[in-house]
């Protein structure tokens, strides 16, 4: 992918510009060869597909946000939601793994790495000759992060990371991590700290693998500590800020879940609405009945108000612009979105939704995810609900 950005206005998502065009155009190109064959497959045996996501580093899909002199593509946040919306729109899973190593662990070195850091790991990143893993979530402390029992202590020029994290994409398969640890008092928001822990390093350790309703194809495991030293040149910005910047990550995070969960939904409808056309019953296409057309109109006007609300979420971040409300608003509403026109279009197909020889089974299973991971729908209406009584 040209690390070129060619510059075009765009008012809140009314027009493409030509990288948008020209990124999804490639990555449906993409899909048909290298996706859609196997995607069923994957999604049985559980398979992470990781010479799949070598083959988006070299489209330059691993590092979208990551600027060319890093060895990333070098493109802005319409670019990214457009690559994540087209991914998503053939296989979720493939959808949340690429947003997961490029607005977590990728986005936190590159937002709170130093130049050293950024110059040793953004280019591996970027390439997808490293895949990354950010570990917040503990078993216990899932919304409470501030309660995390994750410790780093100091040793020397070391620090000792002891402690499991959960639910975390690419837990066993990462070549690297973003971890969060505490090292100060539970429940200091500013007594946890950032580390990048590379696999191999002593103590660090994939756990048990989750065997999950849907998204099946994108891994997610613990990730364990067990005396596990960390060099101090490890330490992402400021020993106490790790916290701090975690909730900046996930202002970006949800924009990417919000674009995961457009992909689904505007998978499932187009499916749902295809099918339509053809499915005769009663000497007429099912799409001439009020009650199929009106299941349509209401997923397609659902489909354009959530694209609306991530565009502007995009336009906010690509200036720089305090997005924390936006962005809970467009992961909220994208992925009740996702859930409702997934559920739909299993119904518009009926008996045959139900099986996996269609594909709205899959987009149904895989939307559920979209409300609960990087903040559920009911954590996503707090941070709302502060913003606008604040």
């Amino acid at each position: 992918m040209e690390a070129e950005i060619i510059e075009k206005p765009m008012a809140f998502g009314f027009e493409e510009n030509e990288n948008q065009i020209m990124i999804a155009q490639m990555i449906r190109d993409f899909g048909e060869r290298e996706i859609k064959p196997f995607m069923m497959e994957w999604d049985e045996s559980q398979e992470f597909p990781v010479p799949l996501f070598k083959k988006l580093g070299e489209l330059g899909l691993m590092g979208v946000l990551v600027p060319a002199k890093y060895g990333g593509s070098g493109f802005g946040y319409h670019e990214y939601v457009t690559a994540i919306v087209e991914l998503s729109k053939i296989d979720g899973s493939v959808g949340l793994s690429m947003a997961a190593h490029n607005s977590l662990c990728t986005g936190h070195i590159l937002q709170f790495g130093n130049e050293e850091q950024k110059q040793k790991y953004l280019p591996k990143l970027a390439s997808a000759e490293w895949i990354g893993a950010w570990g917040l979530t503990e078993p216990n402390t899932g919304s409470d992060a501030g309660n995390m029992q994750t410790t780093a202590k100091e040793d020397g020029d070391h620090y000792i990371l002891e402690g499991a994290k959960n639910f975390i994409t690419h837990g066993k398969s990462g070549d690297v991590a973003v971890v969060i640890a505490r090292t100060g008092d539970v429940g200091d928001s500013h007594g946890m700290t950032a580390f990048i822990v590379e696999r191999g390093t002593p103590g660090f350790s994939g756990g048990r693998k989750e065997n999950k309703l849907g998204m099946r194809s994108s891994e997610t495991a613990e990730m364990i500590f067990d005396n596990c030293r960390v060099p101090k040149e490890n330490v992402l910005g400021n020993v106490g800020d790790g916290f701090i910047q975690s909730l900046k990550i996930l202002d970006g995070g949800r924009i990417s879940i919000a674009a995961l969960s457009l992909g689904i939904a505007q998978g499932a409808y187009e499916a749902a609405l295809q099918y339509s056309k053809e499915r005769e019953q009663f000497n007429q296409p099912i799409s001439k009945f009020q009650a199929i057309s009106f299941k349509l109109a209401d997923m397609a006007t659902q489909i354009e108000a959530a694209k609306l609300l991530i565009s502007q979420s995009a336009d906010l971040k690509n200036r720089g612009k305090k997005v924390n409300k936006e962005s809970a608003m467009a992961k909220y509403y994208a992925s009740e979105v996702a859930v409702s026109v997934a559920n739909e279009a299993v119904q518009i197909f009926g008996g045959y939704g139900f099986t996996k020889d269609y594909p709205v089974e899959k987009f149904y299973r895989d939307a559920k995810l979209c409300t609960i991971g990087e903040g559920t729908s009911e954590i996503q209406k707090l941070v709302i609900s502060r913003a606008i009584l604040s």
